[in-house]
């Protein structure tokens, strides 16, 4: 008997250059670092470059967004698995931070990723399972399961306060 088929799923969206001054990348400080993320549906996401390189501050850059979805997927599993475990997650806030090392010839890798969550629970019973889920949760993120650096998490539970 054949075990079950692995599902596939395809990620669709349009990166667009919108930052040629007229002459194209005629040289490395003659033209923008901008760009869009567009996807039918979604509101349309402004990037750029990290300003060390050249970027526009107020453009979403590529390593705040990888940094992004590290936490995103982190948080998503980490729902899914409380809600089955019967962990009822009051509240979820993560302040990740990601860490990039830029070599002497200009090529680069990140080194590490921090997820910091802080999670609320409705009960003190909760407490044990909410901060074991953590671990499994990063088992079964997608992106860290994608990525070749490590993605650590130093997470906090508190319960609920009931005197609102």
């Amino acid at each position: 008997m054949m075990g079950p088929m692995a599902a596939e799923h395809t990620y669709a969206l349009t990166v667009a250059w919108t930052g040629n001054r007229g002459t194209g990348t005629s040289g490395y400080r003659d033209y923008d670092r901008e760009h869009t993320v567009t996807a039918p549906g979604k509101p349309l996401l402004r990037g750029s470059a990290d300003t060390a390189f050249r970027g526009d501050p107020g453009g979403w850059n590529p390593e705040e967004l990888l940094v992004a979805a590290l936490s995103q997927c982190h948080m998503l599993s980490y729902l899914a698995l409380a809600a089955r475990e019967g962990v009822v997650v009051a509240g979820y806030t993560d302040h990740p931070t990601g860490r990039m090392r830029v070599n002497p010839d200009g090529s680069g890798e990140f080194t590490e990723v921090v997820l910091t969550p802080q999670v609320t629970v409705a009960d003190p019973s909760m407490v044990a399972a909410a901060e074991r889920l953590h671990a499994d949760a990063h088992g079964t993120c997608f992106i860290a399961r994608s990525v070749n650096f490590p993605v650590a998490h130093r997470a906090t539970v508190i319960v609920e306060s009931t005197t609102r």
